[in-house]
């Protein structure tokens, strides 16, 4: 990771906006977040950039730095609460009041845990807590959050190599936001964009990464003419989705910033019965 991806997330975002009208407004609260993100991986970047490279057989969610992380996390809420859709933005005010140690205990839970992050949460009206006390909405905090500081753990990483093709992120355990088709051959290679660390990693093109169905018969996708370029990729056995972007037919996309700006693919998807794998950073 570097940061000219940083500026083209933030650069597709804006051009998607102004293509895709229904789309602006979480595009442009992305847009700021987004910058957000880039200016912390940054800081994340000049701070750690003497440490050695993490070994491939050391978990990367073994690595968890309080001292850099906690004094950047007011600036983050403070953020948060001026752009964000108002139930995330009541959360991050909530979250302000609990301190210095709850902030610790938010980011802590979320990194050491196997946390759920169903479609809606923490951008629901009443969030939900777990057996730890943490909400819904504290955990959805802790991953925008986290997600800079995870990136550069996974470009400072040794290379490993990946047996199979795992459902999950081979370096940090959690589940892909998007899908990836790229030109092979006569045809297509698949691949999957984890949701914190922004690792991809290549996965079979018939496979239900939530369930692991599969037969083709159960495997299915859906497109629309006028979004032609992404897809959603749905299981008739868990009845869960996941977008793929093909960049085969658009060579300029950006899966992540191109999965958040499709939001009639959610509606649709959602309208016939299938429950998304993973929420986007704009809760759809």
């Amino acid at each position: 990771m570097n940061r000219g991806e940083w500026d083209a997330r933030i650069r597709r975002a804006t051009e998607l906006a102004s293509i895709y009208p229904f789309a602006a407004e979480g595009l442009h609260f992305y847009t700021r977040l987004a910058t957000f993100q880039e200016r912390l991986y940054a800081e994340i970047q000049g701070a750690l950039a003497d440490s050695p490279k993490i070994s491939a057989d050391r978990p990367l969610r073994n690595e968890l730095d309080l001292s850099l992380l906690l004094p950047k996390f007011p600036g983050f809420l403070s953020l948060i609460e001026r752009i964000a859709p108002a139930p995330l933005a009541q959360a991050a005010a909530s979250l302000t009041q609990k301190g210095p140690a709850g902030w610790q205990h938010g980011i802590q839970n979320f990194w050491h845990t196997d946390s759920e992050l169903a479609a809606g949460v923490g951008y629901a009206e009443v969030p939900s807590s777990d057996s730890t006390g943490a909400t819904s909405s504290d955990q959805v905090l802790a991953w925008i959050f986290l997600q800079p500081y995870a990136e550069y753990l996974a470009g400072h990483r040794e290379s490993a190599i990946v047996e199979g093709t795992p459902s999950t992120c081979p370096l940090c355990g959690c589940k892909p936001i998007v899908g990836v088709l790229r030109s092979e051959g006569d045809g297509a290679k698949k691949s999957l964009v984890c949701m914190l660390c922004a690792h991809e990693w290549a996965f079979r093109r018939i496979y239900c990464p939530a369930c692991g169905e599969e037969r083709e018969p159960q495997m299915a996708y859906y497109s629309a003419p006028e979004i032609a370029h992404v897809r959603v990729d749905v299981c008739d056995t868990c009845h869960t989705y996941l977008k793929s972007i093909d960049l085969t037919k658009t060579g300029l996309a950006v899966p992540v910033v191109d999965e958040l700006a499709t939001i009639p693919l959610d509606l649709w998807a959602r309208q016939h019965g299938y429950e998304k794998l993973q929420i986007n950073l704009i809760g759809a």
